[in-house]
C-alpha cells in the first residue's frame, strides 16, 4: 500500500504539488487539512480521542474528526469521507472558515496546515473505528472550553487554536 499524498498549498491556498503525508510532516511544508465539528440538539459537540498508536498526538482529546483532503477531492467530500472512516457515520457538513498554523512535535514532526473548519449534525451515537478513535464523548463547548483551560495537556494543538481564535465559527448555541 502506497503512502497517502497531502496536498502542498501556498498561503492562499493554491495547490503546488503532492507528497507523502510523512514527508510532509517531516518537511513541515504547508499542507491543506479539516477539522470536522459535529454537534448534537442540545448543541453539544462530539469529541474523538485519538487512538493510541497515533504517531502524533495519541490519546489527546480534539474535534469530532480531521484529516487531509486527497487529490482532486473538495473539502467537504473530504469532511464526509473520513467522518464515516473514523466516526461510521455521514452527515451533511457546511465549511464556516479557515486558518493556517504551525505545530511542532516532540517526535520531530510538524503539523503547518492550511485548515478548513466544517460543522455538521447528528444526534445518534457514532460507530467508531478503532484504528482511529480511542474514545469518544458530546460535551458542551462552554465545558470543553473550562476542561481545556484547566487541562490543555489533553488536547490536541489545533484544537486549542480553534478554540482559542476561531470560537466564534464552531459556537452553533447563537442564542
Amino acid at each position: 500500500m502506497t503512502e497517502e499524498q497531502v496536498i502542498l498549498v501556498d498561503e492562499n491556498d493554491n495547490q503546488i504539488g503532492l507528497m507523502p503525508k510523512m514527508e510532509a510532516h517531516e518537511k513541515a511544508l504547508l499542507h491543506r487539512a479539516f477539522s470536522v465539528f459535529v454537534f448534537n440538539d442540545k448543541n453539544e459537540l462530539m469529541l474523538q480521542q485519538r487512538a493510541m498508536h497515533k504517531y502524533h498526538s495519541p490519546g489527546l482529546w480534539t474535534n469530532t474528526c480531521c484529516s487531509h483532503q486527497r487529490d482532486g477531492e473538495s473539502n467537504l467530500e473530504a469532511g464526509k469521507r473520513r467522518l464515516e472512516e473514523e466516526m461510521g457515520f455521514v452527515t451533511d457538513l457546511e465549511e464556516t472558515t479557515s486558518f493556517v498554523y504551525k505545530a511542532p512535535f516532540d517526535n520531530g514532526l510538524t503539523e503547518h496546515e492550511y485548515d478548513h473548519i466544517m460543522i455538521g449534525y447528528y444526534n445518534d451515537a457514532p460507530n467508531i473505528n478503532a484504528d482511529e478513535v480511542a474514545d469518544w464523548k458530546w460535551m458542551p463547548l462552554e465545558e470543553v472550553k473550562v476542561n481545556m483551560a484547566l487541562h490543555p495537556e489533553d488536547y490536541t494543538a489545533w484544537f486549542k487554536i480553534i478554540f482559542e481564535k476561531f470560537y466564534e465559527y464552531i459556537n452553533v448555541d447563537k442564542a
